[in-house]
């Protein structure tokens, strides 16, 4: 299974954030560290900002944080909200004919489940434990991906190009 690229963002600010609690951080700074699109990334914070996850504020010292606690968020409600459906098969577009009989879709809602099941024993702080390893990468960036890669650290996101919101 393979999530989308805006799921991996997602989840990339959130974890940022987590590691760096003690301090509102701007997009240009996420952008920079993990070096991706800074428009991309704006589409992101709104949607996630939006949903709650996030607390934002303009001007001089705005920025951002989160506005739960790491330990709150679960990873499999975050890859929901980013995700949007997460139909693995499609039978009835176009139609599929045995659609009637057939188990497939069964079977793929079953690996579904499970496969968010674990996710939803994870939190966002779980990422990060403590958050001095990841905040002290940051702060070396050491932890920026290549952006061109296509193999982020954590997940294998489908879609190489313009990263868009999930339908």
């Amino acid at each position: 299974m393979e999530l989308l690229r805006y799921t991996d963002y997602t989840l990339r600010v959130l974890i940022y954030l987590a590691a760096r609690s003690d301090r509102r951080a701007t997009i240009a700074d996420i952008a920079a560290d993990f070096q991706v699109s800074h428009n991309h990334l704006t589409k992101i914070v709104h949607r996630l900002a939006g949903g709650g996850y996030l607390s934002t504020s303009r001007g001089k010292g705005g920025g951002m944080v989160l506005a739960r606690e790491p330990e709150a968020i679960s990873v499999g409600e975050v890859v929901r909200f980013a995700e949007g459906t997460l139909e693995m098969v499609e039978c009835l577009q176009p139609r599929c004919p045995i659609v009637g009989g057939c188990r497939l879709r069964e079977v793929f809602a079953e690996a579904r489940d499970a496969f968010l099941a674990t996710l939803d024993r994870y939190s966002v702080g779980d990422l990060v434990g403590d958050g001095s390893s990841v905040a002290a990468m940051l702060a070396g960036r050491g932890f920026a991906m290549p952006a061109t890669d296509g193999r982020p650290c954590a997940l294998r996101p489908r879609g190489l190009g313009d990263i868009s919101e999930p339908s």
